[in-house]
């Protein structure tokens, strides 16, 4: 794999696909005059980018946009139906999925790689980068090992890059159920603080018998911070500092 720091990115037309018509979108467009993190990987759908890689970028968005990053990229070699159905199945609104459909862009980046025995053909090796005004500043690349080495290229990285001194915001997951006042008032404290979350709503994303199993109550919400147990709307204020 080649390291293309202090090198231009490569001019490239995107095929994408929007309102049901294709179009073309250059390198141009999405690079120049702009700093943009680039994260790259084998394929839509597949195991870690759909429950690590792509999750991760998206929950530490608003960390990078506040250290000046304009925009975040996730581009695999797939095509542009696949990459919108995939942006629809994540809850990736922070983040631009790209579709390398004939993979131009990820070869002459140096990237494009042989997946055949997994029945996948060509595809981007993973790597994550930072362009400005399109220059590559920084790349991290997975090392050339058998498998899908996942090492380098994650958010995590990437911020410590940016920033170092900047602290990653705790992860928050919160049970919800439809039309449930208390839940409102929990999701309304995470947001006053300007803390982001993953919502798991019942009857859609899991049910009562797993906010039983979890947590022994059967009551929403339920709120998580970095692997505690905190309760529910109550609790939450109480662990914030507020009252309600």
């Amino acid at each position: 794999m080649q390291n293309l720091e202090g090198q231009r990115i490569p001019e490239v037309e995107f095929v994408i696909r929007e309102d049901d018509q294709f179009k073309k979108l250059s390198s141009r467009e999405l690079f120049d005059g702009k700093t943009v993190i680039v994260f790259a990987l084998p394929g839509a759908f597949t195991p870690t980018c759909s429950s690590t890689h792509l999750p991760r970028y998206n929950e530490l968005a608003p960390i990078f946009k506040a250290q000046g990053v304009d925009s975040i990229i996730c581009l695999s070699v797939n095509d542009p139906f696949v990459m919108n159905a995939w942006a629809e199945d994540q809850t990736c609104e922070n983040l631009y999925l790209l579709p390398d459909g004939n993979g131009e862009f990820s070869e002459k980046m140096g990237m494009l790689v042989d997946k055949e025995e997994l029945g996948f053909g060509k595809r981007s090796w993973r790597y994550s980068m930072l362009v400005n005004n399109g220059t590559i500043e920084k790349m991290f690349i997975e090392p050339q090992k058998p498998g899908d080495p996942f090492e380098v290229s994650d958010a995590d990285t990437m911020l410590n890059y940016i920033s170092p001194e900047t602290q990653a915001p705790a992860s928050i997951s919160i049970i919800t159920k439809p039309g449930c006042q208390f839940c409102a008032t929990a999701k309304k404290l995470l947001d006053n603080h300007q803390l982001s979350y993953e919502e798991i709503v019942l009857g859609r994303d899991a049910t009562t018998t797993s906010v039983r199993a979890i947590t022994g109550k059967e009551t929403a919400p339920q709120v998580f911070i970095a692997g505690q147990y905190i309760g529910g709307s109550e609790a939450l204020a109480e662990y914030l500092g507020d009252t309600i």
